[in-house]
């Protein structure tokens, strides 16, 4: 998916565990004061080899382009609509723009399912409220392909000339908060399906949309939930991306709350106290030294070099005039895909441990915040990267190079449970192109048609 903002969950730790909804067992999802069943996927969908699929003829691929171009003004006033809902993550307050969301794709004729995070699951994450959408539409027999893309989204920030909330047009581009990453692929996405069933094209399978509002915090309340709770099993899965590269691969995250306790002390007695900030300036160096050995570390994967450690946010002292008792470290190391997420925690905290050890007098805490894996190329995913690789390059008229990225999504947990996924959407060639996470960010609305004529056709190849 668009890549996130990296933000750990407030105050998790390695051994919570999430509340699971009275009803998940026999599959009932609360809707309001009622619940209905949700039907049960299917056991296996494979998606089939490409030697048993014919691909539509060329006239077949216009009819879609032309019904995305004479769609286009109204997709884009979805996407305005969109944007004017702010779903500032923190703190999170983003069931109104599901609400929002699912009444516009009601009015296009989609049946929307609504599912609820419960609140106290929710607040407990540190948020404020969560409703995920599922859309499906089936064609006939045959693989389920999910299409996900997440609402929720940093907060606009600072420096803006466009009005983050506006979705304002000028020259071309539709700017506002979560333009680009990644409520315009909720657009990419809807006014694709539209366009395969308006053109009766595809003829088997099924097609869901997963509109979800977790990914900013890594996802378990959002995709994870659907897929924990068993409310979709798809067969394929692509996610909210840029036009320009087609990702099957992402780095992973490893995220640390590291406290040194020492003994507060007046200033002008210097022996009264044990000073914790001269042991994290010990640990900093060392962390910054590992880095140089995480540089030797290379990935294989295109687009990905190598590992890398930042500290991120540092509080500590209470006076100028007072030894620091208390110095919090907050820090993010990133796994290639080629790293055991374990190896590379243990080697974290033994790292830390074995510096703080030599500073008399300091009392350690280390508290994992988050752990996201890495999500590594599927050897299943090559028939829908080739499609989409294929109608890229001839939409776009360029080479559209297979790629991974050193962010890291909640595509992750699709891919978890074997799901073959790929990273295609809406969006420039890079994440600062598009202004993504600070001001002004943006979206070039002819990338907006093109990657929508792209992921209707290669749907219409991989359920044809």
């Amino acid at each position: 998916m668009k890549p996130p903002e990296d933000n750990p969950r407030p105050e998790s730790n390695d051994d919570e565990t999430r509340p699971v909804p009275a009803g998940a067992a026999t599959r009932l999802v609360p809707t309001g004061d009622e619940t209905r069943p949700v039907p049960a996927p299917d056991e296996t969908r494979p998606v089939p080899p490409a030697a048993t699929r014919v691909a539509p003829a060329a006239d077949a691929y216009k009819r879609l382009d032309r019904w995305v171009d004479k769609h286009f003004e109204e997709q884009v006033r979805f996407l305005q609509e969109l944007v004017r809902v702010p779903t500032d993550t923190p703190p999170g307050h983003n069931a109104p723009h599901a609400e929002r969301t699912a009444d516009m794709l009601g009015l296009m004729g989609f049946t929307v399912e609504r599912h609820k995070v419960p609140d106290a699951v929710v607040k407990g994450a540190g948020l404020k409220s969560i409703t995920n959408l599922i859309v499906r539409h089936r064609f006939g027999d045959g693989p389920t392909i999910a299409l996900n893309a997440h609402g929720d989204v940093v907060p606009p920030g600072e420096g803006w000339t466009h009005h983050p909330y506006r979705a304002e047009i000028v020259d071309g581009k539709l700017y506002g908060r979560a333009s680009a990453v990644s409520k315009s692929d909720f657009a990419t996405y809807a006014y694709a399906l539209r366009a395969l069933i308006d053109s009766g094209l595809a003829h088997r399978g099924a097609v869901e949309l997963h509109f979800t509002y977790d990914e900013e915090f890594g996802g378990e309340l959002g995709p994870g939930w659907l897929l924990n709770l068993g409310l979709t099993q798809p067969d394929v899965l692509i996610a909210a991306g840029f036009s320009y590269q087609v990702v099957v691969a992402h780095n992973g995250c490893l995220q640390l709350e590291v406290t040194l306790h020492g003994v507060a002390g007046h200033a002008a007695y210097p022996d009264s106290g044990v000073d914790a900030l001269q042991a994290a300036n010990q640990l900093l160096t060392a962390l910054y030294t590992y880095n140089g050995v995480l540089r030797t570390r290379r990935s294989k994967v295109p687009g990905i070099q190598h590992p890398y450690l930042n500290v991120g946010h540092i509080e500590g002292g209470s006076h100028t005039n007072v030894i620091p008792g208390k110095v919090v470290l907050k820090l993010d190391r990133r796994l290639i895909p080629e790293e055991d997420a374990a190896q590379v925690e243990a080697e974290v905290r033994e790292l830390i441990t074995s510096t703080v050890a030599r500073c008399p007098g300091i009392r350690l805490e280390i508290k994992r915040l988050l752990l996201a894996l890495s999500l590594k190329s599927s050897p299943n995913n090559h028939v829908v990267v080739a499609a989409l690789q294929r109608h890229a390059q001839a939409v776009f008229g360029e080479e559209i190079p297979v790629c991974g990225t050193p962010l890291y999504t909640d595509v992750r947990l699709y891919g978890a449970l074997g799901i073959p996924c790929v990273i295609y959407g809406a969006g420039p060639r890079t994440v600062l192109e598009s202004n993504a996470k600070r001001a002004d960010e943006h979206l070039v609305l002819d990338d907006l048609k093109r990657a929508t004529k792209v992921i209707a056709r290669s749907v219409a190849d991989l359920l044809a």
